[in-house]
């Protein structure tokens, strides 16, 4: 035990270093499309991000799944292409496929940003995360959020989601110091973008690395490992203490150099890595059970669960999936989830 205050919120607690009788949990994507009260606003707004960017909506929907679950945490309802968007990049979404952007695929398009134009652009997600830190429940954390400068670059490059990712590593591959402009500008912006959240309420940050994992060993260190290492940093100037959540999904073994190196407080973890791995890395870790579970629901659920527990023993540990909640997910295994976790306790049903 870290010493720290038995009345402290758990995920502080966690984030501290400190091993809980029952540990924490909320879910990545807890708020979105699964729950039939996000469909019922999400309707009635003409696109994806004027709902990230109307405090009143973006703070309901963060809110829906507290009520609805009681989370320990609830995550700032936004998106990682807010900060493109921020830059001056044209962002759209399309129902169905997703993200859409102007692809910047040389030096003078990263000229063409505007990172001075950033906090204004955003400032409705800074005004939602105060409204939420008046009205989310005392006993509940409140987590901000960005996506990481690789998994960003990669959007605006590709000009959306990809499954091969050419154009983003021909030019971080074939041009090193032209791309590291762009992925500096995104640590200067990301940097300026957490901090103006924790300025507002955040209690902790996650860096969202979604595609760390399409990089070899090599690459990984020079784009997901450097960067997330000097944004880390730039917080850490302006606040300290703040804890930091790195989710690296898919770094494999590369988890290891990214827990020593980059300076995050805790780990987020996909499915591919086992508790009891991940809790000799040193430092507090978050996930991971596979989202199809809760697909599945009932007694496979449940035993997939108290696996990911079992395994990761005493280490301090925040239960989480290793992805997001999937849109078809009944939200009446979300509630026997919650109470799966918070029944548990060490050495219970781990088979």
């Amino acid at each position: 035990m870290s010493g720290k205050l038995e009345n402290e919120k758990n995920i502080l607690r966690v984030l501290s270093g400190d091993t809980v009788s029952s540990p924490p949990v909320w879910l990545m994507r807890q708020a979105g499309r699964f729950l039939p009260e996000y469909r019922a606003i999400r309707k009635n707004v003409p696109s994806f991000l004027d709902l990230c960017y109307t405090p009143e909506l973006a703070i309901e929907v963060t809110l829906q799944p507290i009520r609805r679950f009681g989370f320990d945490a609830a995550i700032l309802f936004s998106d990682i292409l807010v900060v493109p968007h921020g830059l001056g990049q044209d962002v759209w979404f399309v129902e169905g496929e997703g993200p859409k952007l102007t692809p910047i695929r040389r030096v003078s398009d990263i000229d063409a940003l505007q990172p001075e134009a950033l906090h204004e652009t955003v400032s409705p997600v800074y005004e939602t995360v105060r409204g939420l830190r008046q009205k989310l429940p005392p006993e509940t954390t409140l987590i901000g959020f960005a996506g990481a400068p690789w998994t960003v670059a990669t959007y605006m490059i590709e000009g959306g989601s990809s499954k091969d990712f050419f154009e983003v590593k021909k030019w971080a591959y074939a041009d090193p110091v032209g791309f590291g402009r762009l992925i500096d500008v995104l640590v200067e912006a990301t940097a300026a973008y957490l901090i103006e959240q924790v300025n507002a309420g955040a209690e902790v940050v996650q860096l969202f690395d979604s595609w760390a994992g399409v990089l070899p060993e090599d690459m990984f260190h020079r784009w997901v490992i450097e960067p997330t290492m000097d944004l880390v940093a730039k917080i850490r100037v302006v606040h300290p203490d703040i804890p930091i959540i790195g989710f690296p999904k898919g770094a494999g073994l590369n988890y290891r150099a990214y827990a020593t190196k980059t300076g995050v407080t805790a780990l987020g973890l996909d499915t591919s890595i086992s508790g009891s791995w991940a809790a000799k890395l040193g430092l507090p870790v978050q996930g991971n059970l596979d989202p199809g579970y809760l697909l599945a629901g009932g007694d496979a659920m449940v035993k997939g669960a108290r696996r990911v527990m079992d395994g990761f023993g005493n280490a301090p540990f925040i239960f989480n999936l290793g992805h997001g909640v999937n849109k078809d997910t009944p939200t009446e295994h979300v509630s026997e989830l919650v109470a799966a976790v918070r029944s548990w306790s060490p050495g219970f049903g781990g088979a």
